[in-house]
């Protein structure tokens, strides 16, 4: 069988074996979102932390409302008790003055119980500690939108990964295939005479290198499917991934000022930062309210009772109480706390104020890398585009112009190349265009399913376009 007949046999049956390979359906990118959420750990650890805030809410409730104490104490006890001078008086025994009563118990058993119940009526401690519970809350919220965002956003790029790398390997398996084809070929010319020695050598080592470069990006492409595979819990070998399509190239029409004013407004890590501040200015509020008054309302009942021999025989005592009134409590001095903690709040404050202003700046950076990229990234993509069909009508001149001499061996190995690159750097610049939506989107807060499903939409199965 003659060499071209058996090179177009193994690239048949490589063909046939591919497209056995491939599941019927395609994996597309809401699919991996929601597999994520079942499986990525990060986003299960956001989820127990926004149910854990959610609970603050509820604690700072709890403060204004009343507590009910029980207390009881049961042991061994001794107690004496001496009065003299005292005034006796019973009916039909008159009255005695000078009178005198000594009881003792020596060891004695001693039963005693209270039930304890106030509610919080002026406090402002704690209501700086409830406003503290709450913003905690909405802290806790922020940071669960955030992973939820932040979910999105790394699916999308772990999936594009995984379409990238597959994508490179698939077109320099192909272009090892062409240049396999091209080395064939020159040994079998060189033996007629018909091309130099340097032909061949130009061909084995180009062929030597790409076969270098298969190995790394198999390497590479397992690497990224069980990172993928890992978060969403989808096998590599059930995946039929998407590629970013034409339709990803869509100008970007909204201003930078409008992104801006938007992410400034709505960026969930800036709202946490904000929010941070207001946290630290409450737990200011706190420290200085050490020595305001508190008053609650407070009611008790309990009893005692104390019974054993004591140095006048056998003795007994028993005793109830009850109360229920208006508690006033005035701090008078805390040993300087208060002034260290105000202190400390003061400076708690100012950090987290340089922190909000630094987030602002990150992130107002961000929005612009992202817009820059939307805006350049359209007519990148229609000039790389435009090199594509340059480089492959190059490929196709000359591919013909080897066959007739005109072209050599590294003139067409030179142009596979350029064609492989051209190819993959188009795909490439289609899911970075892809992703700098979905980033200024997420900038500005407002990243969530519908945004995905609209960059889900451009998303085309290979072999489309």
């Amino acid at each position: 069988m003659p060499t071209y007949s058996r090179f177009r046999l193994s690239a048949l049956l490589l063909g046939a074996l591919s497209a056995m390979a491939v599941p019927a359906a395609a994996t597309d990118l809401i699919e991996a979102w929601r597999a994520a959420q079942q499986h990525d750990l990060d986003y299960a650890a956001a989820r127990s932390g926004q149910a854990a805030g959610a609970t603050r809410r509820d604690q700072a409730s709890a403060l204004w409302r009343p507590t009910v104490v029980l207390s009881g104490t049961a042991g061994v006890a001794r107690g004496d008790t001496s009065v003299s001078g005292a005034q006796f008086s019973a009916p039909g025994l008159g009255t005695s003055t000078g009178v005198g009563f000594d009881t003792s118990v020596n060891r004695g058993l001693l039963g005693r119980w209270a039930v304890q119940a106030s509610l919080p009526l002026y406090n402002r401690e704690r209501d700086a500690q409830g406003r503290q519970l709450d913003l905690s809350a909405d802290v806790a919220d922020l940071e669960w939108e955030d992973a939820r965002q932040t979910l999105m956003l790394v699916t999308t790029e772990r999936y594009l990964d995984v379409v990238l790398a597959q994508e490179s390997l698939r077109v320099l398996r192909r272009q090892q295939l062409a240049v396999d084809q091209a080395l064939t070929e020159t040994r079998d010319r060189f033996r007629l005479g018909d091309v130099p020695v340097t032909d061949t050598h130009e061909a084995a080592a180009r062929s030597d290198a790409i076969g270098a470069q298969v190995l790394a990006l198999e390497t590479d492409l397992q690497l990224k499917q069980a990172t993928l595979s890992d978060a969403t819990g989808l096998q590599p070998a059930a995946m039929q991934l998407m590629l970013p399509g034409a339709g990803t190239a869509s100008p970007e029409t909204r201003a930078l000022g409008q992104w801006l004013a938007d992410a400034d407004a709505g960026n969930l890590q800036l709202r946490m930062r904000l929010t941070a501040v207001e946290v630290a200015r409450q737990e200011s509020s706190r420290s200085s309210s050490a020595f305001s008054p508190s008053v609650d309302l407070v009611a008790q009942i309990g009893r005692e009772r104390l019974g054993g021999r004591g140095d006048f025989g056998s003795a007994s005592s028993a005793s109830g109480n009850g109360v229920i009134g208006v508690q006033l409590v005035v701090p008078l001095y805390t040993g300087g706390m208060r002034d260290a903690r105000h202190e400390e709040a003061q400076h708690a404050i100012d950090k987290a104020q340089a922190q909000t202003e630094r987030t602002r700046q990150t992130v107002a950076q961000q929005v612009r890398a992202a817009w820059l990229g939307l805006t350049v990234g359209s007519s990148r993509i229609q000039a790389l585009s435009q090199a594509l069909a340059s480089t492959r009508s190059r490929l196709d001149a000359t591919r013909l112009g080897r066959k007739v001499g005109d072209r050599t061996t590294l003139d067409l190995l030179n142009a596979e190349n350029d064609a492989a690159g051209a190819e993959l750097a188009l795909l490439s610049a289609r899911a970075e265009l892809l992703l700098n939506r979905l980033r200024l989107a997420a900038a500005s807060g407002r990243l969530d399913e519908a945004w995905l499903t609209s960059a889900n939409a451009s998303l085309e199965a290979p072999g489309s376009d």
